[in-house]
């Protein structure tokens, strides 16, 4: 099976799977449904996009395997029982595998030889995506602007795990985000964050945030320090835009040994701390942002993490909502959100907490908003 996901065509890479567990396993069906861009809803991957019935991600069978990253198995009659396999890669979700086979077929070795295939079929889709808009177009319940595009593929992914640590982000309106981004970059010692809000709306924030984050990748990318890539890239925005457009930005560089990490706060956005179950905003010196005043030398400070503190970074577009009597997004608003989430998993976190402020509002979010979780566990 993982032969012929690999020999198939890009576009094709679901066909292969159906066609493998079907001649495999007597699958009757099967069927991939990947998460949106607002992590809403599961999509059935097909030929024409924006045609299928999708499922929520919070309700049914399907969702409760996307939310626990858990197999679930369910009789669906007919002799017939349906498999519902996480498909994820490094602990990006991305979505659902759905198997339905004979009732006698289903013994834990095939759901467990299933996962494995779920496994390498995620795999699989992040290799096609670099030569066919398939999957990318199933991700999608409508239209992105042009400058959401833009901004969805700058990122690293929307949650990554290793030994150390698990991360989720995410962004919304995810269909219509500005100048809000982060990336994330880990290698055998450390792990590096990077956390942007661009001036403007539109095209023009979208470029800006396009520039900032290049810029950071190519410093880092050099092996300098987390001050020379502040400066480099700051110097790439002032170059460009003269101090009239600037970036406000968090570096963070933790030692995977140690837990210790260094900060630089250029602007924004906020960071708050979970540290046996007590909330806490943690404060830094706040730098120049990116791109405002040419040959802007920039420091860092310490932060010690230790396992199973939490992490949460969230931009001005949160604290910005405003619910029908005028009342913004304060912090103890934030607090209570944070508090409420504190049982589900970092990936879970920042959509939950995007779900609750929009709640709050009685609105859709109307400024990009930005919300990071950072779960630590150390070496």
């Amino acid at each position: 099976m993982e032969r012929s996901l690999r020999e198939a065509a890009p576009h094709a890479v679901v066909e292969a799977a159906r066609a493998s567990l079907m001649e495999h396993y007597a699958a009757a069906s099967v069927e991939l449904l990947m998460a949106d861009y607002g992590l809403s809803v599961l999509q059935p991957v097909l030929a024409v996009p924006y045609t299928a019935v999708s499922v929520g991600v919070h309700t049914g069978t399907a969702g409760r395997a996307f939310g626990s990253q858990e197999t679930v198995s369910e009789s669906v009659g007919g002799g017939l029982t349906c498999v519902y396999l996480p498909v994820s890669v490094r602990g990006d979700r991305l979505g659902v595998l759905t198997v339905t086979f004979p009732d006698e077929r289903c013994t834990p070795q095939v759901v467990e030889e299933l996962a494995e295939v779920a496994t390498v079929l995620g795999r699989e889709l992040v290799v096609a995506e670099r030569d066919t808009d398939v999957y990318l177009q199933a991700r999608r319940t409508e239209r992105l602007t042009l400058a959401a595009e833009m901004q969805w593929q700058l990122l690293p992914g929307r949650s990554c795990s290793r030994p150390e640590f698990d991360l989720g982000a995410q962004l919304e309106p995810a269909y219509a985000i500005y100048g809000d981004n982060f990336d994330w970059c880990t290698d055998a010692r450390s792990l590096t964050l990077a956390l942007t809000n661009g001036m403007g709306e539109g095209i023009d924030a979208a470029l800006l945030t396009n520039l900032t984050v290049n810029a950071l990748r190519n410093a880092r990318r050099a092996g300098i320090s987390l001050p020379n890539q502040a400066a480099l890239a700051d110097q790439a925005i002032y170059s460009q835009h003269k101090g009239r457009l600037h970036v406000e930005t968090v570096l963070l560089n933790v030692d995977l040994d140690t837990g210790r990490g260094q900060v630089i706060d250029a602007g924004s956005p906020r960071l708050l701390r979970v540290r046996d179950k007590h909330i806490e905003s943690i404060d830094f010196v706040q730098q120049l942002p990116l791109g405002m005043f040419d040959q802007t030398e920039y420091f860092t400070e310490e932060i010690t993490l230790l396992p199973g503190d939490r992490l949460i970074f969230v931009s001005d577009g949160v604290h910005a909502v405003l619910a029908p009597d005028g009342e913004l997004y304060g912090r103890q608003a934030l607090h209570r959100a944070i508090s409420a989430t504190r049982m589900l998993p970092a990936a879970e976190v920042p959509p939950a907490i995007l779900r609750e402020i929009s709640e709050w509002g009685r609105t859709t979010i109307a400024d990009d908003a930005l919300v990071m979780c950072l779960d630590w566990r150390g070496r």
